[in-house]
């Protein structure tokens, strides 16, 4: 099917696997083309992750795509990532349309509605062409999964259905990156190869200039250029949206770096984890991911995160023995946070009568907290203002039902959700705040509550940045324009789109 004539041309980032860097190229060309007056707008079809955020209308799409409408400066919409997938389960995951919860949906019932989905995330893709001048349109995984190609709503039908060249991204720094470009297009039918323009090649170390043979062979090799090869960097952060970069995490000895450690805890259906960006980013702290069970002795604060599944994740963390870890923990002293789901947790239980993350039924929680939390519908999606203390934050809230305190204290003042004024409370917190839980993300993009955290941690002459949230990331974004704009091809890719 051909595109509208009077619609925005189009340029796919497709990737030879998951984790190469489609959604970081994606945003650095968004803030490129922002910064040659293009009006730009980032697009995926489908998005697999339980890192999510909430638009300014107040509905629910992947994080990445709302990292990269900021890059390109404009407010996140739905359209842009019309479909997100939040998996709860090996076979099953939350369908998210349009921003709304709709389902909890086998992975063969998902597929059954592929044809009403696809036609779906058309719609959506044209309403956004309408409104600007270049779309850039991310895929998902290997572009080029033979078994799953049939299927397939995120990677080539996009593209084919809006007419887009193809940059396809290959990461050298994971090894292999001549079989992952050759082993891609070997895999891809005739025409689809044709639709692919060129390559990227992401995270090399060490000098270019010793890759500049690969890069001649990969353009002899397949007869299309290569646009550019992206160094490492490390002088800038921009958020991550596959969990795949905090996966399988190592018990870790927190004294061996001399500085005060934070552990969080990588439960099996953690969401949200780049909460915790803005801590990893202080120079004075040691932020670990840990997952295999391990004494806690060593680090002065453990975090709970948001979780897509929290009465399995609080059973996983009965069944691995670290409920008697973080309570004993608790007791001598350590300091315990909980976000979203994880503060579900330290509550006394957690009920689901409903079913609505599995099985109907309850868990007993940590009883870290005078909390009791019952799982039910609607889904709660806001962008929420709130104050700590003399420090005020912005942040957001994602989750099902509704927690309710029978003791202890308040922790945040809620000052708004979604625009509209509000006043009042939100999570819990004792012993003045040691131990304490928020149903609010994003608590430490700002500077004020981090600085306030530390300090109830013992952690008060830590170095904070002044600028943090969305200044932090608007600085990234370009920081990450000029990595791009310095190693990449620009007027080749530009061109593409042009004469798309």
């Amino acid at each position: 099917m051909k595109s509208k004539p009077q619609q925005a041309p189009c340029l796919a980032i497709f990737g030879t696997g998951s984790d190469v860097g489609k959604s970081v190229v994606t945003t650095g060309l968004c803030r490129a083309l922002r910064r040659q007056a293009v009006k730009v707008a980032p697009y995926k079809a489908q998005n697999m992750s339980n890192n999510s955020g909430v638009t300014p209308e107040g509905l629910e799409m992947g994080r990445a795509q709302i990292v990269q409408a900021e890059a390109a400066g404009i407010p996140p919409h739905v359209d842009m990532n019309p479909i997100l997938l939040k998996p709860t389960s090996e076979v099953g995951a939350q369908v998210v349309l349009l921003g709304q919860a709709r389902a909890n949906l086998s992975a063969l019932e998902y597929h059954q509605r592929k044809d009403a989905l696809f036609k779906g995330a058309c719609g959506a893709l044209d309403r956004i062409r309408s409104q600007y001048e270049v779309v850039l349109i991310e895929g998902a995984g290997s572009c080029a999964e033979v078994n799953l190609q049939a299927h397939d709503i995120v990677n080539f039908k996009v593209a084919e259905y809006a007419d887009a060249p193809v940059i396809l991204v290959a990461d050298i720094h994971r090894g292999g990156v001549f079989a992952q470009v050759v082993g891609t297009m070997a895999c891809l039918p005739p025409e689809r190869r044709e639709r692919i323009a060129g390559f990227i090649i992401n995270r090399f170390r060490g000098d270019l200039r010793l890759f500049d043979d690969g890069v001649e062979w990969i353009q002899s090799r397949t007869g299309k250029p290569v646009f550019g090869v992206l160094p490492w960097y490390d002088h800038f952060v921009i958020e991550q949206e596959d969990s795949v970069v905090i996966e399988k995490p190592r018990a870790v000895r927190a004294e061996n770096s001399g500085l005060p450690a934070i552990a969080v805890i990588r439960i099996p259906h953690i969401s949200n984890f780049t909460d915790f960006d803005p801590l990893q980013a202080l120079d004075g702290v040691d932020v670990h991911f840990i997952e295999q069970l391990q004494a806690l002795d060593d680090f002065k604060a453990v975090i709970l995160p948001g979780s897509k599944n929290t009465r399995y994740d609080l059973e996983w963390l009965h069944r691995q023995g670290w409920a008697d870890q973080i309570r004993q923990f608790a007791r001598t002293g350590g300091c315990v946070l909980g976000i979203c789901g994880g503060y579900q947790m330290m509550g006394r239980r957690v009920g689901d009568p409903e079913g609505l993350e599995g099985a109907p039924g309850e868990t007993p929680g940590l009883g870290l907290l005078p909390v009791e939390t019952i799982l039910k519908a609607p889904k709660t999606t806001t962008r929420t203002r709130f104050e700590w203390r003399e420090a005020c934050g912005q942040g957001y809230e994602i989750h099902m039902g509704q927690t309710i305190r029978e003791g202890g204290d308040g922790l945040l003042r809620v000052k708004d959700r979604n625009r509209e004024a509000a006043d009042d409370v939100d999570g819990c917190q004792v012993d003045e705040g040691r131990i304490a839980g928020t149903y609010i993300h994003g608590l430490f993009d700002s500077p004020e509550i981090t600085r306030l955290w530390l300090q109830c941690w013992g952690l008060g002459n830590i170095a904070v940045d002044r600028i943090g949230g969305a200044e932090a990331r608007d600085r990234a974004y370009d920081q990450l324009a000029a990595h791009v704009a310095e190693h990449l091809d620009l007027p080749a890719i530009t061109g593409l789109v042009r004469r798309a």
